[in-house]
């Protein structure tokens, strides 16, 4: 395993190497400036690359796309000072993984083996097979990865978000019923989209938009309700963001969106109401549905959180993240069984109380 290193302090070189050997990690690892990085990269070849969020001529999430232009299987890491989370949170379509600096051996460990086993897992012979039995794909969802991107201004108004999803009318009105649903109405109507938006904030019209593209009920699935599920997906959104809090809500709250996404894939395995196995033999819904998000480009953490939410006990993050508030939300509201024992090896099984009285209080609203 070859290790890049960008703008990190070369100080803790020999720690770091050190505690690598004390692993029985035979990595090479090679510190540079950032002026050097591209070159670095071009000439020996790296299979996990590292830099800063700001250290040098150009932000590290540049640094890291031209990177991933030319090592795309290379895992990708953004390393942050304290109180830079929010800011990097936005950058997550190019980094894998966000770490701390100075950058600490166990976690650098934990991160690239848990990249490559969710790139085994989500490789595998059967998965592949039956997700090329299907016909066509969903396609991406087109307006939010565009709004997405509009929101990274920090100029962007209102008015922007509104005149974007006016361009799909028929979009637009689904957003506005959901938009005017006792799930978020609070009594008031509201007849446009700019109401709307300015209302409802800039984050919650993003996700429904995305449940409104995710779930678009273009072809029926045989023991899929979409209406249900879009219901608990934003409910399991909300809840997941509650559970986890702090700058990493928002990718809970939409790795919560998506948990059941791929239910809407033929021929996938997941448990009926009724408590019978659809597809038995097929791949299990949540790695199907991690498959197709992969395919869409969302960032890394949703697809991991989405592929391991029902058996979060087999992430390798010792902490309780992304994965971990989606199963339990997702759990809680779907009325399955949530891991006790994943919690208390994370130290949160004191919290389920109140978690649980959070997702009555959710259920209850409907």
């Amino acid at each position: 395993m070859r290790i890049l290193v960008v703008g990190e302090e070369g100080s803790h070189a020999a720690e770091l190497e050190q505690t690598l050997a004390d692993f029985d990690l035979s990595w090479q690892v090679r510190w540079v400036q950032q002026a050097g990085a591209v070159a670095a990269a071009a000439a020996d070849g790296f299979d996990v690359l590292a830099c800063e969020l700001e250290g040098g001529p150009q932000p590290g999430p540049l640094l890291l796309s031209q990177l991933r232009a030319q090592h795309p299987d290379a895992v990708r890491i953004l390393l942050l000072e304290e109180g830079q989370d929010a800011d990097a949170l936005q950058a997550l379509d190019c980094a894998h993984r966000l770490l701390r600096k100075p950058l600490d051996a166990g976690e650098l460990i934990e991160a690239v083996e848990s990249v490559i086993e969710l790139r085994e897992l989500l490789d595998n012979e059967a998965l592949n097979q039956a997700i090329g039995r299907i016909g066509s794909l969903p396609p991406p969802p087109k307006l939010y990865i565009d709004l997405t991107q509009l929101m990274r201004d920090a100029d962007t108004t209102s008015n922007d978000v509104a005149e974007l999803l006016g361009q799909d009318p028929v979009l637009a009105a689904k957003v506005l019923r959901l938009c005017n649903s006792a799930y978020f109405s609070a009594g008031r109507v509201v007849t446009d989209i700019r109401a709307a938006v300015t209302r409802l904030g800039l984050q919650n019209i993003q996700r429904l938009v995305l449940a409104t593209e995710a779930f678009a009920a273009d072809t029926e699935v045989e023991g899929v309700d979409r209406e249900a599920m879009q219901e608990r997906a934003l409910k399991t959104s909300r809840l997941a963001a509650q559970l986890l809090g702090g700058p990493s809500a928002e990718l809970a709250a939409t790795a919560g969106l998506l948990a059941e996404v791929g239910k809407l894939l033929p021929g996938v395995r997941f448990k009926l109401p009724d408590g019978t196995v659809q597809n038995p033999e097929g791949p299990h819904y949540a790695e199907a549905g991690a498959y197709l998000l992969g395919l869409w480009g969302l960032p890394m953490p949703i697809v991991e959180a989405v592929a391991n939410h029902h058996r979060p006990g087999r992430m390798r993050t010792t902490g309780f993240w992304v994965a971990g508030a989606v199963h339990v939300a997702s759990a809680l509201l779907s009325g399955d069984d949530v891991d006790e024992h994943y919690l208390r090896a994370v130290g949160q099984l004191d919290k389920l109380p109140k978690w649980r009285s959070l997702s009555e209080q959710l259920l209850d609203a409907a």
